[in-house]
């Protein structure tokens, strides 16, 4: 027998569970049209297009928890003593219990250990090119580290092997990333567990896009975009073999295609074919259709008929 609290908390793990199961499924199966897509978008738009389908049945879940499942769940249910609670709805309540721990998990280990990286690295505060930056010495290279008030690293020998005009459209690059908060988003996308291989493939898409952006960002000219293509060379020899923590966005990642990066910087940027804008109108159509459920009184009482089948 199960007191009303636990069942209602039994009940909203178990929907978060399976309404992101089902959702999860849904966008991994669209992924690769999705990604296809994105690649005839500008990097930035196809950055937060892929960004929100990969976020998408996380956020969702937990808005149709919060806005359905729960309103309606204590407005019909009547408050008795215990209720026994059927075995499916107590095994996906498990399953989504252990999905929410594992997503604190991820998230609170790659705060820890980027946050480890940032303190044995150490350095002295300085301005260059109008940036405030950090000199260290144990690293390699230079990166992008924090969530709130992220710290711009660059190592002595990165500092020795580019020329000024490398580092000034190096450190544009980064400015890029701290601009549009990729740390955060990596963060989000870590609290956010990939239940399915093909959202993994949408992370991945969205970090080349990323990177993308941050070039076009911080290389307008011809002059520029080879200044940073000789830039990208000289920081991976740099940090060959060198793996950053999930929260520390290098000018180099060790698993990119360097080669594809560098040959785009080297040719003329293509017009882009497409946008996002079906995207954002479906989801901001979704999101208006939940509302209106969310206050309908009919609505919520099928949402509750329906959880009272879950819970048998």
């Amino acid at each position: 027998m199960t007191s009303f609290l636990g069942r209602l908390l039994l009940l909203a793990s178990a929907s978060f569970f399976l309404v992101q199961i089902f959702v999860g499924a849904l966008i991994a199966f669209l992924a690769p049209a999705a990604i296809r897509r994105a690649e005839r978008m500008r990097p930035q738009r196809a950055a937060g297009f892929l960004l929100t389908l990969r976020l998408f049945p996380a956020a969702f879940s937990v808005i149709v928890v919060a806005l359905l499942c729960v309103p309606s769940y204590l407005r019909f249910e009547p408050r008795v003593a215990a209720e026994d609670v059927g075995f499916p709805c107590t095994a996906a309540a498990i399953l989504g219990s252990m999905l929410c721990a594992v997503a604190i998990y991820r998230a609170t280990s790659a705060l820890l250990r980027s946050s480890n990286y940032v303190r044995e690295c150490g350095g002295r505060p300085t301005c260059v090119e109008g940036e405030a930056v950090w000199i260290v010495q144990r690293k390699a290279g230079l990166a992008l580290a924090g969530i709130l008030r992220p710290r711009l690293l660059i190592s002595e020998s990165a500092m020795r092997q580019l020329s000024p005009a490398q580092l000034a459209v190096a450190l544009r690059h980064e400015h890029a990333h701290r601009a549009s908060q990729d740390n955060l988003k990596r963060l989000l996308m870590l609290l956010a567990p990939p239940l399915f291989p093909n959202l993994r493939l949408l992370e991945q898409a969205w970090n080349k896009c990323a990177e993308w952006a941050a070039d076009d960002h911080a290389a307008a000219g011809d002059e520029d975009r080879s200044a940073l293509a000789d830039a990208l060379v000289r920081v991976a020899r740099l940090q060959a073999g060198i793996c950053m923590p999930p929260l520390v966005t290098s000018l180099v990642e060790a698993d990119e295609d360097l080669s594809l990066r560098v040959d785009r910087l080297l040719q003329a940027p293509r017009v882009s074919q497409s946008n996002s804008s079906l995207g954002a109108a479906a989801l901001s159509a979704i999101a208006l259709l939940i509302g209106c459920i969310a206050i309908n009184p009919a609505a919520q009482r099928v949402v509750h008929q329906l959880l009272e089948r879950l819970l048998d």
